[in-house]
């Protein structure tokens, strides 16, 4: 077992992780390591934004998770893919760039958190935006990370934009301007055409230039070491072997919602009886760790469409494919930029709420179960995910043993609050599908086509929902009993320690998950830079 020393060392290179890898080692006098279980995240295969449509069923850059089985679901196991490469979930989403709505931070404030509120994180959102469109005062144009308007040119934004009108939504253009509510198209984390993950704003810029960052592949992390209530180093495999890593002043934990409570605990920290009945000496007793889970549930309309804009199975879909293939590898534009979620929107199912409460992600291609489910011929989805769910889950050990899966139990639909919102938000939804700009391309509806009374729109949901990818939580920030960080993300009771990743999100906010985990890691390097 050999021992190497940096200053800090980060555990996963996911949006967080390189978010503060990337800032703490813009100091030539601080040494910033990262421990990264996947590979380099630069292959074709995530620069491609088309590809992620073909990465989502697999285990290429994904630890493919599942969820243990669902009540709430009719015991089915659910789905939870995670990024397994540098940049994390990053180089496996649909890139949509969405920050979530000003009261998600202003609550989080609320809760004890000072320093979190929306006036106060703002400044970390905009430092990390390079947006091709929109600037100042709510955007950035200079940081790490590109954001601009999808390229892929497909005529179904127009007709999906006009079945919104055609059904009273007004049009928005910037989800994250003043207003979130609103139909759109989403703006991508992209640039040219190319996906532009955490990793390549963050970490692969200064690879090889600043000889401050360390940034290893391959390694994955088994155990923090504590001496007393200070952690001091970290072991892990790499290519086979055992090896440690000591830091001279903290680990920063960003290995995720799932994985950042299973290596706290797989280290002595977190519920005592728990770990007690594995076999796991109790360095500190934490009960919060790897509880508060929580993820957006969400159900798939789905529809059959002749038209060849819709990706597919045909031979004339090939045929237009190479096409477009060309057209992607001389301009950069085209389908194969598509993110497959072009169209947004966030709603509000009662119109007395004061924030939108479902959000939708309109799909150019029939997505059944995680595309895991191929269908001949061509088609077109939409997502429709409640967006502040009551139904609150846990993380848990599966063994002692560092290579086993956590145990994953988001618990959806068990609150009844969450099914009977999720009712509202289908109808409202369907409303949305049967305007008669995509009635006008739809062939038929698949699934739900003789779904209508409250009954039948129940059981629908409770067989067919599942995660759209945004567990959040298992650490959170907090004062009270059980929070696991605190609003400096230093975890309570220990010393040398933060979480640094979206595990730390007391509540889950109203959007998608990625710009907000590297807004965290941009504010934890300023917290350490400051001693906070």
């Amino acid at each position: 077992m050999n021992e190497i020393i940096a200053d800090y060392i980060v555990v996963g290179g996911g949006s967080g992780g390189c978010a503060v890898a990337g800032r703490l080692s813009e100091d030539p006098n601080t040494s910033v390591t990262v421990l990264e279980a996947g590979g380099n995240g630069d292959s074709w295969l995530i620069k491609t934004p088309f590809a992620v449509a073909a990465m989502l069923p697999t285990k290429i850059n994904n630890w493919a998770f599942e969820t243990v089985p669902q009540p709430g679901l009719n015991g089915r196991r659910g789905y939870q893919p995670r990024g397994k490469a540098l940049g994390g979930s990053s180089t496996i989403n649909a890139m949509a760039y969405i920050r979530g709505h000003r009261w998600d931070y202003d609550h989080w404030a609320s809760l004890g958190n000072t320093g979190w509120s929306f006036d106060e994180v703002l400044p970390y959102f905009k430092r990390s935006e390079n947006n091709a469109t929109f600037g100042a005062p709510l955007h950035g144009q200079e940081g790490p990370l590109h954001v601009g308007e999808l390229r892929s040119d497909n005529p179904f934004q127009q007709i999906y934009l006009a079945a919104a009108k055609q059904t009273g939504f007004k049009i928005n253009p910037d989800f994250n301007g003043e207003e979130q509510e609103g139909v759109g198209i989403y703006q991508v984390t992209q640039h040219e055409g190319e996906r532009w993950s955490a990793a390549r704003g963050y970490l692969h810029p200064h690879r090889g230039k600043r000889p401050n960052l360390r940034v290893e592949t391959g390694c994955h992390v088994t155990r923090i070491v504590f001496e007393g209530k200070r952690a001091v180093a970290v072991e892990f495999i790499q290519n086979g072997q055992q090896r440690s890593l000591r830091a001279k002043r903290e680990i920063l934990l960003a290995a995720g919602a799932f994985q950042s409570p299973q290596l706290l605990m797989l280290s002595g920290v977190g519920d005592a009886k728990a770990l007690q009945a594995l076999g796991i000496p109790v360095v500190h007793d934490l009960p919060g760790v790897g509880q508060n889970l929580q993820d957006h549930p969400d159900f798939v309309f789905k529809y059959r469409a002749k038209s060849l804009d819709l990706l597919g199975v045909s031979l004339g879909g090939s045929l237009r494919l190479g096409r477009e293939l060309w057209r992607y590898q001389s301009k950069r534009r085209g389908m194969i930029t598509s993110n497959g979620a072009e169209g947004g929107a966030f709603l509000k199912t009662d119109p007395s709420l004061p924030m939108p409460d479902i959000q939708l992600h309109f799909v150019i291609a029939m997505i059944d179960d995680h595309a895991r489910k191929l269908h001949l011929g061509h088609g077109y989805s939409c997502h429709v995910c409640l967006l502040r769910p009551k139904s609150i889950g846990e993380v848990t050990l599966a063994s002692a043993d560092p290579l086993a899966a956590p145990l994953i139990n988001p618990r959806f639909l068990e609150h009844p609050d969450d099914i009977e919102n999720m009712v509202k938000a289908f109808k409202l939804t369907r409303k949305l599908m049967d305007a008669p700009a995509l009635l006008a391309v739809r062939d038929s509806e698949y699934r739900t086509a003789d779904v209508h009374s409250d009954d039948e729109i129940r059981a629908a949901l409770r067989q067919y929902s599942d995660t759209v990818y945004h567990p959040v939580g298992t650490c959170k920030m907090g004062i009270d009993a059980m929070a696991v960080v605190d609003p400096s993300l230093r975890v309570h009771g220990l010393q040398g320690i933060r979480v640094v990743d979206a595990s730390i999100m007391p509540t889950l906010i109203g959007g998608n998950t990625n710009a907000p985990s590297m807004m965290i890691g941009e504010k934890a390097a300023d917290l350490i830079r400051a001693g906070s």
